[in-house]
């Protein structure tokens, strides 16, 4: 399968991160994290039902408590970082339309009430041998080299376990002080939950608002996602298309003459299959030649750089989305 829609290169995603409002750009290094006891025992009626202007200096366990249990209910924040961004805002807003209540991204007191939960959001995981296995020791910026490499993997035990779990690295060395991220080692880890199942009818890519929206049979949500979809330069399609079908761990072909230069690279290129390739874990393949649905490298950076056209989602919304779409299934771009 040849996968041409792939996101700005590695030196652009590394300008465009000043962007970003939900992760920790914005914070300063914080001087103690929170801990996992901390979160299991916030509240999400302690978080403010006004979004901050900006995130403070270390993740409010309240929030991670809320995003957590957004995440469980379908409604994706994309990673879980504890910080209030607008990832966060895009997921009450699903979730109030999960729920078929009026939508303003709030978390208002009906809001609450329906993700209040008494079970915990973080637990315990021992890190077993297997997860030390396929990570390596880094990913080049230059296609030629990664294109020599025969899989982008994880490079790291903390990067690894941050997307089993949908955690922002720095949150998961936070909650962890002082953790070697060994075999054999204990730590704590959020709790999302097990992953949506279900049969998608339609989905629906809306652009204003960067979301994806997965629609059962019977018109009923059954997730919501944070994308980013297209860019100003680069525009994703308009109109309704047909899933062709799911690859998963794809390589991706890179070819100047249709994506982009990225660097000195004037040839085509074959890049292996990893979490770390350009589209992530896996592609969706869609009826508009060259476009799909697909992961990405960099989850913290979902919905705040632009896209060449095609739909980005972090690995593991998309891992969900694949599992429950077969070829035919409507996708509808909505601006």
């Amino acid at each position: 399968m040849r996968l041409w829609c792939i996101m700005k290169n590695m030196i652009l995603l590394a300008a465009s991160a000043t962007l970003v409002l939900s992760s920790s750009a914005f914070a300063q290094a914080p001087t103690q994290g929170p801990t996992a006891d901390a979160i299991n025992a916030a509240t999400v009626a302690s978080v403010p039902t006004d979004r901050p202007a900006e995130a403070g200096e270390t993740s409010d366990p309240a929030i991670v408590h809320l995003q957590v249990l957004l995440d469980r209910a379908g409604a994706s924040p994309g990673v879980i970082d504890g910080f209030y961004g607008e990832n966060v805002t895009k997921a009450i807003a699903g979730f109030e339309a999960m729920q078929h209540l009026p939508v303003d991204g709030k978390p208002d007191p009906d809001v609450l009430a329906r993700l209040q939960s008494d079970l915990p959001v973080m637990k315990p995981y021992v890190i077993s041998e297997k997860d030390a296995e396929d990570l390596v020791e880094s990913i080049p910026q230059d296609y030629a080299k990664q294109a020599k490499m025969k899989h982008l993997g994880f490079t790291s035990m903390v990067e690894k376990l941050g997307e089993r779990f949908h955690m922002d690295m720095d949150l998961l060395k936070a909650v962890n002080p002082g953790a070697g991220f060994k075999p054999g080692e204990t730590i704590q880890v959020t709790d999302p939950g097990p992953a949506k199942d279900g049969r998608v009818k339609k989905i629906e890519a809306r652009k204003k608002t960067g979301q994806v929206f997965a629609f059962a049979e019977d018109g009923t949500i059954l997730a919501v996602y944070p994308a980013t979809i297209g860019s100003e330069e680069m525009p994703s399609p308009s109109g309704t298309h047909k899933v062709n079908g799911v690859a998963r761990m794809p390589v991706y072909e890179y070819n100047p003459k249709i994506n982009f230069q990225q660097g000195k690279n004037k040839g085509k290129l074959t890049l292996p299959s990893g979490p770390n390739n350009p589209v992530g874990t896996v592609w969706i393949d869609l009826s508009e030649p060259t476009y799909g649905i697909h992961g990405t490298p960099e989850p913290s950076l979902i919905d705040k750089s632009g896209s060449h056209g095609c739909v980005r989602l972090t690995n593991w919304d998309v891992e969900e989305l694949g599992r429950m779409v077969k070829p035919g299934v409507m996708v509808d771009f909505v601006d």
